[in-house]
């Protein structure tokens, strides 16, 4: 007979594993024998540079898979429990959904259902490369995806995109003395995200108006020498196709070069009834996850705390969270 799961303790013994982007390796590792362990079939799909998803199984051919990523952003900080909350890096955003979700395979598994899997991917935080790996191994047959995310228990209804373009600027290098001689690229970056900032972005009836923020600015040798070179990277939170934004940044490019980094469509997702619904404005894998069935997004704990040196997940939300995902299997394998 299967041993009932408890999400806190998993959820503990991943947060201690330091798992920042490029670093998942350990902490799959350790989840790949774990489920291993409990009589999972698990694959271990390459991604790079030694880094790896894990798909595991029973077995039956899954019809559900629940996914989720197993990277988290810097700094790692380890666990701790206190007053009814697990605090840690990953507790919310997003090793506790994937606790809470294994907890619901083995919750489903020992009624004898057989026929779902999970999914952990690697790099979500930065360029979602595990995602992509993961589009390229489907299996046959799979019909729903429950994509974890902090969504506070409820299930999604549509989730923002995002478009990561750079701004670069040539220039002259000369002495600060005689500007004449010089061509300041710190000019042109300036001149050209004032003009950025009156840019018309799309808009969307559900997903509201698109966003966007600075995040890197560089440029420049010297205070006393005219800025040779200067760039910026720009995130757009796109309520469509990216396109739409790349559009009207056109006008730009008579001052800077606008180089694509990322681009991630907004999605809009099945919902089921008896749950509660929202809105999210951020990305998730579930755009590159293409080829494993409809998606679904729900997972317990608050954006409003991941990324933060605070980030904790509620333990009651997390056994909350085993129930939902139990009682949406089984709404979706009728």
């Amino acid at each position: 007979m299967t041993v009932a799961l408890d999400p806190v303790s998993l959820t503990r013994s991943l947060v201690d594993i330091d798992s920042t982007t490029g670093r998942e390796g350990e902490a799959a590792a350790w989840l790949a024998r774990f489920l291993r362990d409990r009589g999972y079939q698990v694959t271990e799909q390459p991604v790079t540079d030694g880094r790896f998803n894990v798909y595991a199984r029973l077995d039956a051919d899954p019809r559900i898979v629940y996914s989720t990523h197993i990277d988290c952003v810097p700094p790692f900080f380890p666990s701790r429990e206190e007053r009814g909350l697990v605090f840690g890096r990953g507790s919310c955003d997003a090793k506790g959904i994937l606790a809470a979700q294994v907890a619901a395979v083995e919750r489903l598994r020992s009624t004898g259902e057989q026929r779902i899997a999970l999914l952990v991917v690697a790099g979500e935080e930065r360029g979602s490369d595990g995602a992509r790996a993961a589009n390229e191994q489907a299996p046959a047959g799979v019909r729903f995806l429950i994509n974890g995310e902090p969504t506070e228990n409820r299930l999604g209804t549509a989730t923002r995109g995002v478009l990561r373009v750079r701004l670069r600027a040539s220039g002259r290098a000369a002495h600060s003395s005689f500007p004449e001689l010089g061509d300041s690229a710190i000019d042109k970056l300036l001149d050209a995200l004032m003009v950025v900032r009156g840019v018309e972005l799309p808009e969307d009836p559900l997903l509201g108006r698109t966003h966007y923020t600075v995040g890197l600015i560089e440029g420049g040798v010297a205070p006393n020498v005219i800025s040779p070179h200067a760039s910026a990277e720009l995130m757009f939170r796109t309520v469509g196709e990216g396109a739409a934004v790349r559009s009207a940044l056109a006008v730009v490019e008579a001052l800077v070069a606008v180089e694509q980094v990322l681009d991630i469509p907004a999605v809009r997702m099945q919902t089921l009834p008896g749950f509660e619904t929202a809105v999210f404005p951020y990305t998730t894998d579930v755009p590159l996850l293409t080829r494993w069935g409809v998606p679904l997004l729900l997972g317990p704990g608050s954006i409003n705390v991941a990324h933060t040196d605070e980030e904790h997940v509620a333990i009651d939300d997390l056994e909350h969270a085993v129930a939902l995902y139990t009682s949406m299997a089984k709404q979706l394998l009728q």
